[in-house]
């Protein structure tokens, strides 16, 4: 029997950090290998070398991922985008940060996950797009994205154990933002000891021209210039974390604990403003390394508490109209993998998680009083997995992965209440109805994937197969209650401006997804590459909107065909296929002035409401980037167009707006010391206007609750000329 099965699941245990972080011990010999780094099944990796020159522009973790193929990104607050994957997104992933499956914790999904990391931690990036393994997947239909900030160091035997610590900070011009971020660790030789801490503010950023008129903000405030961006500033971002591990032969243990805090941060496509929030997270990870494979262990504990209300761009109403908002998440999961034998790798695991919401607006007097308007009270979504992997080494070609999740998820909430429960047919008649409802709900759902990969030699290789995956609704899909315009209206994560009332009936999410990828490379890697995805995914009980036509939903609102309306969710059938296309060549190389290689991008999905007929909600349209990037030593200088096609099929039943299509420059250039690191660059090098197609609508300033003063059909713009630098120092 050939020895390359070995080698193959040695190096695949090797990319798993308890295996790279464990080393020493009497498995030695299965870590350092001479065989090449096997790339996970379905995985698209970036590593900290493509990280770097993407942290000085933004801080906002999602955006680091704005180059991985079929990846677009949803408007939102400065460091919040909420990512997509093939036109799938937010809950509709699994996103993960250190092994976290973290939770948001608010109607508008201000605090979305990525959000908890600050782009200066983030360490590597595994996304998963297509087909995604049962093992990394579970409750979501799109993809998997996995953040890790950088693993533990230890000192070699031979040297003595020291300290280490960066510090760097940054500026950019639009918007003014700054930021700062410093490290120290202590790097034993069993023992590592970590302190980061990162913080970051801007104000509001400008358009390349005017897309409205000056107006006032608040009221009684100065005029906001036509061209300015409102509600798109953040304050106080801080983000501080502490770290231990524990090393012992072929074993480690880290605890890591961390506070994140922000002030303020504005949200243009919200009705509302986050006005505080404080998220606190603990993590406890075991990993081992056994004769038989290795095992890992994680228990976590996320708290957060969050605040709503109007923020310095839009009018207060006198008395505010504050929003509170509390949630925990407790987790717990194990896996083992498993080498049986020289063809098979078995990967067994389970996860725990217990989600608990509340989410209610207190009293300010007039129509909204006496009481505390309760959204979701007790909200409550546990959920409970078993996953069983095969992956088979059949020979040095051929490589085969089979694994079925099964997933239960029981979803209940308590009895609500509105502002005054005495007016009848404002509060009190939907809060009874919705009481009286049975509101528990248990979901059985299933996962299955099949997926292969054929390597004829060294320079091609094919990925191809199935998927079916299932997610059950979040609570802010099931449970909030009124038709009442002005809270529908805080309910609505997608940015579109119109409010939404939950449907507890909802049914699960169940996608089939059939992807076929083919990768084609020289024998001399860095000469040229290119790699193409094609997927097609067919979604059941594809949770989408439906015009509001009951309770104090009017005709009107049911007709409208422009203007912001009121929608409730409901379960209807989708679909959504499309290509990715990624690529590199090298252009030439000179001892004067290094190497040249040219890359290139493109991205295209479609999706469609079967039951309907209508084009999707905020896909992404044709889109495609091209970069040259010269490296002369250390020294690395990069000129990037963005190209982007107008967005013309759009959701009719919100009323979705179309943008038109855009090309945008960018210029990037670092230059890396023994110790320092500078970036410099210039974003939207021209200063083009454009409409962002994920953007959602503009509402950031003003009566936000009506948006008077503010023309319905105004998209969110982007961002004018900014200039960067950031400094990091290493010691």
């Amino acid at each position: 029997m050939t020895k390359f099965p070995l080698k193959y699941w040695a190096t695949v245990l090797a990319t798993l950090p308890l295996a790279a972080l464990a080393q020493e011990g009497p498995t030695l010999e299965v870590v350092h290998v001479t065989a090449a780094k096997v790339q996970p099944l379905g995985a698209t990796p970036m590593n900290e070398a493509s990280l770097a020159p993407r942290r000085a522009a933004t801080s906002d973790s999602a955006r680091l991922l704005q180059d991985i193929p079929g990846v677009s990104l949803y408007g939102a607050g400065g460091i919040s985008s909420l990512p997509a994957i093939h036109g799938l997104a937010d809950d509709r992933l699994r996103i993960q940060v250190d092994g976290m499956d973290l939770m948001a914790a608010c109607p508008n999904h201000m605090n979305s996950v990525l959000s908890y990391i600050d782009p200066t931690q983030v360490g590597s990036v595994t996304v998963y797009a297509g087909i995604t393994p049962v093992s990394v997947g579970g409750d979501s239909i799109g993809g998997t994205i996995q953040v890790k900030s950088a693993p533990p160091e230890f000192a070699e035997a031979a040297e003595p154990a020291f300290a280490k610590g960066q510090v760097g900070t940054f500026y950019r011009s639009n918007g003014k933002a700054e930021g700062y971020n410093v490290g120290a660790t202590w790097v034993g030789h069993d023992v590592n000891l970590s302190y980061n801490e990162s913080n970051s503010q801007s104000d509001n950023y400008t358009a390349a021209r005017d897309f409205k008129a000056a107006t006032r903000g608040q009221e009684g405030g100065p005029l906001m210039a036509g061209n300015v961006v409102g509600s798109t500033a953040y304050s106080a971002a801080k983000n501080r974390d502490i770290g231990l591990a524990l090393r012992h032969e072929g074993h480690l243990l880290q605890l890591s604990a961390g506070e994140q805090t922000v002030g303020f941060e504005g949200f243009p496509n919200q009705r509302m403003d986050m006005t505080a929030n404080k998220n606190t997270v603990l993590n406890l990870r075991y990993s081992g390394q056994y004769q038989w494979g290795t095992l890992e262990a994680r228990l976590y504990d996320q708290d957060t508490q969050h605040q709503m209300d109007m923020g310095p761009n839009r009018f207060s109403y006198g008395t505010g109209m504050p929003m509170d908002t509390t949630a925990t998440t407790r987790g717990a999961s194990i896996q083992g993998n498993l080498v049986s034998s020289e063809r098979d790798l078995f990967r067994l695991g389970a996860e725990y998680q217990d989600y608990t919401l509340y989410d209610w607006w207190p009293p300010v007097g007039g129509s909204m009083g006496p009481n505390a308007f309760w959204n979701v009270d007790y909200g409550q979504r546990q959920k409970f997995d078993v996953f069983g992997e095969w992956e088979a080494a059949w020979s040095p070609q051929w490589i085969s992965q089979l694994g079925v999740r099964s997933t239960t998820v029981q979803t209940n909430a308590a009895v609500v209440q509105g502002y005054d429960n005495g007016l009848a047919g404002l509060w009190g008649n939907e809060a009874a109805a919705f009481n009286g409802l049975d509101r528990e709900r248990t979901d059985h759902n299933w996962d299955l994937t099949a997926l292969g990969r054929y390597t004829p030699d060294e320079t091609q290789h094919y990925e191809a197969g199935y998927a079916r995956k299932s997610r059950s609704p979040n609570l802010y899909q099931r449970y909030p209650w009124s038709t009442q315009p002005m809270a529908a209206l805080m309910n609505n994560f997608v940015g579109d401006g119109n409010g939404y009332v939950g449907h507890v009936d909802l049914k699960p999410e169940v996608a089939h997804t059939f992807s076929a990828t083919g990768d084609w490379q020289a024998a001399d890697a860095a000469q040229w590459g290119v790699k193409a995805t094609g997927y097609y995914t067919y979604v059941q009980d594809y949770i989408d909107a439906r015009r509001c036509n009951f309770n104090q939903c009017s005709a009107a609102n049911v007709a409208a065909t422009t203007g912001f309306v009121l929608l409730q969710y409901a379960n209807q059938s989708a679909q959504l296929y499309g290509i990715d296309l990624s690529g590199h060549r090298r252009l030439g190389s000179t001892d004067d002035y290094g190497n040249f290689t040219g890359t290139g991008l493109l991205n295209f999905v479609r999706g469609e409401n079967r039951t309907t007929g209508e084009p999707l909600y905020n896909i992404m349209p044709l889109n495609a980037k091209l970069t040259v990037v010269q490296k002369l030593g250390t020294w690395t200088n990069t000129a990037e167009l963005q190209l982007v096609a107008a967005k013309t099929q759009v959701s009719p039943v919100r009323n979705e707006r179309q943008t038109g299509g855009y090309s945008l420059f960018n210029l990037r250039s670092s230059y890396a010391w023994k110790h320092v690191r500078l970036d410099v660059g210039v974003e939207n090098v021209f200063n083009q206007f454009y409409a962002m197609p994920l953007g959602g609508a503009y509402v950031g300033q003003g009566a936000s609750m009506t948006s008077n003063g503010i023309p319905w059909g105004v998209p969110v713009p982007g961002m004018g000329r900014s200039i960067h630098v950031a400094l990091n120092v290493h010691f």
